[in-house]
């Protein structure tokens, strides 16, 4: 049983209402079901409005963020457990063993790279948690296309390309994941720590 997600999300509200939508009803899901969240601890962007919808629900919500980002990412002032680091992998790393498994909400290029790390480290059998998409409005569509063209070229096995739930609703992602079991690492590291 899930009792914390982390969700990776934009710094910024991106082109759509639906994405603030998203969000909102993202961090109410989260407080509905007692799920702790972890994000990037700013109140900027959909980070900040996933935040407000969580706290606002009763939840409850970690934040973390590195010293440097500050002043881009403005560190959320109602967050108690806010935890400063001095790097961006201390930060990733931070969330990563907060949390039970990882949503990514749209985002840009810092919430693609954080999925797909945390993606291959559980490939590579560093972690068994799961991991998913809220697709809000399709914005996943055009990835999925192509991790489905990566599968066919024999780059990502079905069983790994099947770890990455997708779902359109919060309440969706959120039952996904926990219904998760894991595949097992890349068939050349089963059976090595």
């Amino acid at each position: 049983m899930i009792r914390s997600l982390c969700v990776y999300c934009g710094s910024s509200l991106g082109g759509q209402a639906a994405y603030q939508v998203a969000a909102n009803a993202l961090g109410e899901a989260l407080a509905r079901s007692g799920i702790r969240l972890v994000f990037g601890g700013g109140q900027v962007g959909l980070m900040g409005v996933l935040a407000d919808a969580c706290l606002k629900a009763g939840g409850a919500v970690t934040g973390v963020i590195p010293q440097f980002l500050d002043r881009k990412e403005i560190i959320h002032p109602r967050v108690t457990d806010m935890r400063i680091v001095t790097t961006m992998h201390e930060r990733k790393m931070m969330m990563a063993e907060e949390a039970d498994g990882f949503i990514a909400l749209p985002g840009g290029l810092g919430t693609m790279e954080e999925l797909f790390e945390m993606w291959t480290w559980s490939q590579l059998g560093r972690h068994e948690k799961p991991l998913g998409l809220l697709n809000v409005n399709g914005y996943w569509k055009q990835l999925l296309a192509f991790l489905d063209h990566m599968q066919a070229e024999g780059f990502v096995e079905a069983r790994h390309r099947a770890m990455l739930a997708c779902e359109d609703s919060a309440e969706a992602v959120i039952e996904a994941l926990n219904a998760h079991e894991y595949p097992g690492a890349i068939a050349s590291l089963e059976g090595r720590g």
